[in-house]
C-alpha cells in the first residue's frame, strides 16, 4: 500500500510539472517567432555599410583628383602649366585661373618662354600688286585654286570652310581691297557695339571683328580701342600702344600695312582705315617665330592678311568646345601661309571673334560662360556693298546654313 501511494504521488507531481514545461516551450516559441526584428537590423547594418563604402570611394576619388591637379599644376612636366597660364592671361575675365595658382614671377617666366618674336619690319607696299592674279587658271596647289577659282555668281568674295582637329571656321577671300573699311562703335569712349549692329549701320556685306580695346579690371564694355584707330581717313583714337603688333591698316593704295608706327608715321604712310593690335604673323613674306605655344594659348581666333596680288584674307576660327578648343598663333601662321598671305596679323580673339555675312553671324562665337553668343566690341573691318554688283549673296548664305 505504501508503495502504491508513493507511485501516485510521483505521478501527480509529474503532472503538475507538465504545464511549466509547456510555458517554457511557449516562451521559446515566441522567441523563435521574432526573426523579423533580426532581419530589419541586418538591413540597417547593410545600408550603413553601403553609405560608408560610398563615402570611402568618394574620399579616394577626391584625393586622387587633388593629387592629379596638384601634379599638373606643380609637377615636373610644364606643358599643362604653360597652356593654363598663357590661355588664362590672354582672356578678359579668366586671368584668375593663373593668378590663383602662381605668383607674378612664375607667370612672367612662363610668358617669356612662350611668345611670338615678330619680324622687325614694316610692310613694303611696293611688293603688293592688286589684281595681278586676275585671269590665272593654272593653279599651283589646292589653296591657290580655292582662292582664285571664283564663283561665277559672286565676284565680291569667296568663303572657304576650314576644319581641323583643334578648330573649324571660315576664310573669306575679298577680291577688291578698296571696299574694305574700319568701323568704330558709335559709343566711342563709353561702350562697344555688337558687330552685327555696326555692320548693319554701315551697310556692310561682310564684317569681322577688329583690334583690341582697353579692359581695366577685366570688365570693359569695349568702348575704348587700343592705340591708333582710323576710319575713312579720320583718326578716331591716337593713343600710344606698347603691346605686340601695332597698326594694322589699309593705305589709299589699298595695301594692308603692318608696322609699329607713331601717329606721324601713320599719317605719312597715308593710312585710310586701321586698327591697333597684334602680334604680327607675317611681314613681307617672313613668318614670325613662335616660342613655345606663342603665349596666347588656345582660343577662337580672328586674323587678317593680304596676298601679293592684293586679295585680302579674313580668317575667323571657332573654339571653346570640348573637342575643338581653338587655334594658337602657329595655326594662324600656317593657314595664312597656305593661302598665300604676304602680310598677316592677329586680331582680337576669344568671344570677340565674329564673322558676319549680310547682318547674320555665320560662325559660332562662345563667351566665357560657355554660352553661344558674342560681345560688344570697339572696332571691326567691313566690306562695303556695291550696288552695281549683281552677285547672288543669298546663295552663299544658304550654303553656310
Amino acid at each position: 500500500m505504501e508503495n502504491s501511494t508513493i507511485d501516485k504521488e510521483i505521478v501527480k507531481e509529474r503532472n503538475e510539472r507538465r504545464p511549466r514545461k509547456s510555458r517554457i516551450e511557449e516562451e521559446n516559441t515566441k522567441i523563435k517567432s521574432q526573426p523579423k526584428l533580426k532581419s530589419r537590423n541586418t538591413k540597417i547594418n547593410k545600408k550603413g555599410s553601403k553609405i560608408t563604402t560610398i563615402f570611402v570611394v568618394l574620399f579616394i576619388l577626391g584625393t586622387l583628383g587633388i593629387m592629379t591637379v596638384t601634379f599638373l599644376l606643380y609637377g615636373p612636366y610644364s606643358n599643362f602649366r604653360e597652356w593654363l597660364v598663357t590661355t588664362a592671361m590672354t582672356t578678359m575675365t579668366h586671368q584668375y585661373f593663373a593668378t590663383w595658382f602662381y605668383d607674378d614671377e612664375t607667370i612672367k617666366y612662363i610668358l617669356d618662354k612662350n611668345k611670338v618674336v615678330e619680324i622687325e619690319e614694316t610692310t613694303d607696299a611696293n611688293a603688293i600688286n592688286v589684281g595681278s592674279s586676275n585671269g590665272i587658271t593654272n593653279y599651283e596647289n589646292e589653296y591657290e585654286k580655292a582662292i582664285l577659282e571664283r564663283d561665277s555668281k559672286n565676284n565680291d568674295y569667296k568663303i572657304i570652310e576650314i576644319s581641323e582637329k583643334k578648330y573649324d571656321g571660315y576664310l573669306v577671300a575679298v577680291y577688291d581691297p578698296s571696299r574694305i573699311r574700319t568701323v568704330v562703335t558709335e559709343n566711342l569712349g563709353k561702350s562697344g557695339q555688337y558687330l552685327t549692329t555696326m555692320a548693319k549701320n554701315n551697310d556692310a556685306l561682310i564684317a569681322i571683328n577688329g583690334g583690341g580695346f582697353n579692359d581695366p579690371n577685366f570688365n570693359s564694355t569695349g568702348g575704348q580701342p587700343l592705340g591708333i584707330t582710323v576710319s575713312k581717313g579720320q583718326y578716331k583714337t591716337t593713343d600710344k600702344y606698347n603691346g605686340s603688333g601695332g597698326i594694322i591698316g589699309f593705305t589709299e593704295d589699298d595695301t594692308l600695312v603692318l608696322g609699329k608706327m607713331s601717329l606721324a608715321e601713320a599719317k605719312k604712310q597715308g593710312i585710310r582705315d586701321a586698327v591697333t593690335f597684334g602680334p604680327f604673323l607675317i611681314v613681307n613674306g617672313k613668318a614670325s617665330s613662335v616660342l613655345g605655344n606663342g603665349g596666347w594659348g588656345t582660343a577662337p581666333r580672328t586674323a587678317i592678311g593680304q596676298r601679293k596680288d592684293g586679295i585680302v584674307l579674313f580668317l575667323v576660327l571657332n573654339g571653346r568646345t570640348a573637342t575643338k578648343p581653338g587655334a594658337d598663333m602657329d595655326d594662324l601662321i600656317e593657314i595664312m601661309q597656305n593661302y598665300g598671305a604676304y602680310n598677316a596679323a592677329n586680331l582680337d580673339g576669344g568671344t570677340s571673334s565674329v564673322l558676319v555675312v549680310n547682318d547674320v553671324i555665320v560662325n559660332d562665337p562662345i563667351d566665357s560662360t560657355g554660352a553661344h553668343k558674342t560681345r560688344p566690341i570697339a572696332t571691326g573691318f567691313i566690306v562695303t556693298k556695291d550696288e552695281s554688283d549683281d552677285s547672288d549673296h543669298t546663295l552663299v548664305e544658304e550654303k553656310l546654313k
